[in-house]
């Protein structure tokens, strides 16, 4: 079911960048997109399932337009704390969650926050936009902040399958930076779980369904019919966004085979 909610008068991240040059999903984002996410909200929320949120403290990092942080806050966790460098989210996430949480301005891989003090730790669609370097910062921070018997659930854009030929990933790698302008990393399956392995995370459960971000099915389900028309309304308007979308949406097709979304649940073991 799509969120009813009242938008909040502050401006998107990248407000400020053409329409020709902004990230695609915050161009998506102007188009009225609300969900962002690789595998759609059901895969989302099925995470958070996994993840046990109720009565948990939780930290979300890079939590954007904040669809998330009131999914997760409908759970009732013990505490609700987000993280995100953007100035214009902080301000939007914290109008979202108001006096339920809190949300300031920082980094994902250096929070400031204390050792262990976390049960649950979520990033979605974040780390693929890391190289390998950003993607194991990220994550060790993670797991840093994490209690032992914490929770580290991600959502990504995943590869498939496992053996991929590199030359496929470097066509889908390279189509995809063309089209979002943002150099995306995605992985497989394979990789996604050495990636948490390494960091000391256990992986307990992985969830996939179809990267069909543009899809008009897709779309009812994530942003309901007013969420829909909304979205109709700001492309058809906007002739650069419309051009935009079309080629992200053009892009997205020709590599649907090779993509999925991908959502894993890692915990953080009792002992070393």
């Amino acid at each position: 079911m799509a969120d009813k909610r009242t938008e909040p008068d502050t401006p998107l991240p990248f407000a400020d960048r053409p329409v020709s040059s902004a990230p695609g999903h915050w161009v998506l984002a102007r188009a009225g997109k609300r969900v962002l996410r690789p595998g759609g909200a059901a895969l989302s929320w099925q995470m958070l399932d996994e993840a046990r949120i109720a009565g948990s403290d939780i930290v979300e990092l890079a939590p954007g337009l904040g669809r998330t942080a009131v999914e997760v806050l409908r759970r009732e966790p013990g505490s609700y704390t987000a993280i995100d460098r953007d100035p214009d989210a902080v301000q939007r996430v914290a109008a979202i969650i108001a006096d339920r949480g809190t949300c300031r301005q920082g980094e994902a891989s250096d929070t400031g926050l204390d050792d262990a003090c976390a049960d649950v730790v979520i990033g979605e669609a974040m780390l693929t936009m890391q190289g390998d370097k950003g993607k194991r910062a990220i994550v060790e921070e993670a797991a840093r902040i994490l209690r032992p018997g914490g929770r580290y659930a991600i959502h990504e854009l995943g590869i498939v399958p496992d053996d991929v030929d590199e030359e496929i990933y470097t066509q889908v790698r390279q189509g995809l930076a063309r089209a979002i302008h943002v150099n995306a990393r995605p992985m497989t399956e394979k990789s996604w779980r050495e990636l948490l392995a390494d960091a000391g995370l256990v992986v307990d459960w992985v969830g996939m369904a179809p990267m069909a971000l543009l899809k008009p099915r897709r779309n009812l389900e994530d942003e309901g019919v007013r969420g829909v028309l909304r979205m109709a309304r700001n492309i058809l308007a906007d002739k650069e966004l419309r051009q935009r979308i079309r080629g992200m949406a053009a892009t997205f097709r020709t590599y649907e085979d090779s993509m999925r979304g991908i959502a894993v649940v890692a915990h953080k073991p009792l002992s070393g």
